[in-house]
């Protein structure tokens, strides 16, 4: 049952509108995906999507579906595509995205804005932060299934990332933690921890996150603020907060397809901002979705200043540079030397002229593995974002794969040594191919039972 106090507010909100927003509360939550561009373009998926349905009107390369354990399918395994509220991709589908940015995504757990939005980039690159440890490493594989190679995760809170980076990022990404009213259809958990004084603690979060993250936007970039809430406190009011004392930043209209499938925002009492209206609400009686505030915001003046940090990424040490350059030499058609670093442990692949700080990343661009003893250890992220360019490949369909994916071994014609396993031409996983047998390396973790 939806709180009183709630629905009070809500009429006092919609007006004449009130009625059919009540009446969505009647009718089944939608379901919908993103084809992974990243992966495949969306021509090629279409010619083999089993998922069906009909395209969103406001998001690009996405669907609403009606497909039961869509995670099982071995195109979800591959990272094809990826499943996330209609109503969510609002906030990125706002955004004129090129290529060349740099990318922060300050609350990017599990990763569906995340990835939306480093699927819009080819030279640039995203940092993906989750201040959660355990939602990070959900944020990291997530990351890794969908193939991205210019992605960082990182671990902080907004504090400490204000106190790494400068004026660095084109686009700053905050879906700020919030009391999850536009959840209340899908999520019970969510009806039974609101209250009015939980908003209150929200709004007060959500201002002081916006406080510390909006010096990482450079001069010109873009502010993006998203909650999945329907209050003024944390929507309308923490953005006019925020603009009173931050005028270097101004309110602009978001991409015209998320405008005209939205509300306009609320001009409260005692609203300084005059054109509030750009901001965006997003209504399950509206648009077939649950709830999502969208504000853009865009930085027109700034100081320029970078931080120096030392860099987390390190030289291939002497000792390793054999071993390391052998197995990729031999497992790859082409690759950048320059490029391959070490990051503790790991042997990884990163492209992007960025640093990446010490003491807050859980992966950096792609991680190819370990060195033990005279070999590589390939990791399983390697095979899903450079699968492409193995020497080596295994060619299934998708009812091969899931014998595959169950951790069985596969026939296979290619010569000896680690190969690529592709379902309908994108990467699934790894093999390594012995004497005419592809030996399973998807990881136990992920295998269907």
């Amino acid at each position: 049952m939806l709180p009183q106090e709630f629905l009070t507010r809500m009429k006092e909100q919609l007006g004449n509108d009130f009625d059919k927003f009540l009446k969505s509360y009647d009718e089944a939550p939608v379901r919908s995906f993103r084809i992974n561009t990243n992966k495949i373009d969306k021509d090629s998926f279409l010619k083999i999507n089993p998922f069906g349905g009909e395209e969103l009107p406001f998001a690009e390369n996405a669907y609403y579906f009606d497909f039961d354990k869509i995670g099982n399918h071995p195109y979800h395994h591959a990272g094809m595509v990826y499943v996330q509220e209609p109503a969510a991709m609002s906030a990125v589908a706002s955004v004129d995205i090129d290529p060349e940015w740099k990318i922060l995504d300050l609350c990017a757990a599990p990763g569906g804005k995340s990835s939306q939005a480093a699927s819009r980039l080819e030279g640039g690159m995203i940092v993906s932060n989750e201040i959660v440890p355990s939602r990070c490493k959900i944020l990291t594989g997530n990351m890794e299934r969908l193939g991205f190679k210019n992605a960082v995760t990182t671990c902080a809170d907004a504090k400490r990332l204000a106190s790494l980076f400068g004026e660095e990022f084109d686009l700053v990404i905050v879906d700020a933690p919030c009391s999850g009213e536009g959840m209340f259809r899908k999520d019970e958990t969510a009806i039974n921890e609101w209250s009015p004084a939980n908003v209150k603690l929200c709004a007060e979060r959500q201002a002081e996150i916006l406080g510390y993250i909006h010096s990482l936007v450079k001069e010109g970039g873009y502010l993006l603020y998203s909650t999945c809430t329907f209050s003024l406190e944390e929507n309308e009011m923490c953005v006019d907060s925020f603009l009173l004392g931050h005028n270097e930043f101004e309110l602009v209209p978001v991409k015209d397809l998320v405008k005209n499938n939205t509300a306009d925002g609320i001009n409260f009492d005692g609203c300084k901002t005059e054109n509030i209206n750009f901001c965006r609400r997003f209504y399950p009686h509206i648009s077939k979705g649950e709830g999502q505030f969208v504000a853009l915001m865009q930085k027109k003046s700034g100081n320029g200043i970078y931080s120096k940090r030392e860099n987390a990424l390190e030289e291939i040490p002497k000792n390793e540079q054999k071993i390391v350059f052998d197995f990729l030499d031999a497992t790859l058609e082409k690759y950048d030397r320059k490029c391959v670093k070490k990051y503790k442990e790991n042997i990884v692949y990163f492209e992007p002229d960025f640093v990446v700080p010490k003491g807050v990343a859980f992966s950096c661009g792609v991680t190819i593995g370990t060195v033990q003893k005279n070999y590589i250890q390939p990791h399983h992220q390697f095979f899903m974002a450079m699968g492409k360019d193995f020497k080596r490949k295994i060619h299934l369909t998708a009812e091969e794969a899931e014998v595959y994916l169950k951790g069985n071994t596969l026939p296979c014609d290619c010569e000896n040594g680690w190969a690529a396993v592709l379902v309908d031409g994108c990467t699934l996983g790894g093999a390594k191919a012995v004497n005419g047998t592809a030996k399973n390396h998807y990881p136990k973790g992920l295998r269907k039972v």
